[in-house]
């Protein structure tokens, strides 16, 4: 049997504004990526880790380049070749998903059942992403968020000033949960006291305060709020080295390369005794699919990308009440 692989590149439109300590985006490019074997097709979708240099047309470089290596082969070798033939990134996030997808269809399997789970799916509530902004921008932004049945809202934050931002988002949203993410943006910060404030204002968790390959500097802090990896974790091989100096991860498939990537790092931070997030890029309901999975076991939940976008794709999850669901 040989696979019949298609990958191109689909701009999509954010919602408004999406602003965090790295920039600004209008919209995203997402790599699409369809796998055929004359019968069924499945599909994938990854976003490129900007952060990291990817870009999506380097993206479907790397597909290009593997295409003949792994098409020869039935699913599920061509899905554990592929662990080895592409490096964690979106490129290998697309195609690991599609051929999971593919797998599915094949076997007549819901994708759940497939991964070993032993019950469908069910509703989870999911963090709604207020972006970089002055104190009143979100304070408006969360108030609208609030407003529309999200309970969990997720602030993005750069260092500066920002618990005044924070205090904004509380006086906007006074009954939501909030975590605070500051994408490596608090090397100048002593984070200890900045988490003390944070904790008054009622936030429940900070996501990666350091800049990646600064986390021995969390080793003798004493922090009341917990901290997740994100920038800092991306596959399962990184879990060891982050064991006590974070209490918990963000998983994003993204990131780790796939969903055969994510339940293994799923795996090795359960066995770390460490909390798990799973999280994702701006991306359309095609990207949470398997994400989607992985969270049912998550602490917390942000699988709100194609909630940002100005539309999502034809029978994607419903946002309702602050959850998530299948369509």
């Amino acid at each position: 049997m040989t696979l019949h692989i298609n990958a191109t590149v689909e701009r999509w439109p954010v919602n408004g504004h999406f602003t965090i300590a790295r920039g600004a985006k209008k919209c995203v490019d997402l790599i699409v990526v369809a796998v055929s074997d004359g019968t069924h097709i499945g599909q994938g979708e990854g976003t490129a880790i900007y952060y990291r240099g990817e870009t999506a047309e380097e993206c479907l470089r790397q597909i290009a380049r593997v295409t003949d290596t792994i098409a020869a082969q039935d699913v599920p070798m061509t899905r554990a070749l592929l662990q080895s033939e592409l490096p964690p990134g979106a490129a290998r996030n697309a195609l690991d998903c599609a051929l999971w997808d593919l797998e599915a269809k094949q076997t007549g399997q819901p994708l759940w059942a497939l991964t070993g789970m032993i019950s469908p799916p069910t509703p989870l509530e999911t963090a709604f992403t207020i972006s970089l902004g002055t104190p009143d921008a979100m304070h408006a932004d969360a108030r609208t968020a609030a407003e529309s049945g999200y309970g969990l809202l997720k602030l993005k934050l750069n260092g500066d000033a920002d618990r005044d931002r924070v205090a904004a988002v509380r006086a906007g949203a006074p009954k939501a949960r909030i975590i605070v993410d500051a994408n490596e943006s608090w090397g100048a910060l002593d984070i200890a006291a900045e988490a003390e404030v944070l904790k008054m204002l009622g936030v429940a968790m900070i996501e990666q305060p350091l800049p990646a390959g600064q986390d021995a500097a969390l080793a003798n802090l004493s922090s009341p709020l917990p901290i997740f990896a994100d920038e800092s974790c991306h596959v399962a091989a990184d879990v060891p080295r982050l064991a006590g100096l974070y209490q918990g991860v963000n998983i994003k498939l993204d990131k780790a390369g796939g969903l055969t990537a994510a339940l293994a790092l799923s795996k090795a931070a359960e066995n770390a005794k460490m909390d798990i997030m799973v999280g994702c890029m701006l991306s359309t309901s095609l990207a949470i699919q398997a994400a989607f999975l992985v969270a049912q076991t998550a602490s917390w939940v942000d699988l709100d990308g194609p909630a940002l976008l100005q539309k999502d794709r034809p029978g994607g999850f419903r946002f309702a009440d602050g959850r998530l669901s299948p369509a």
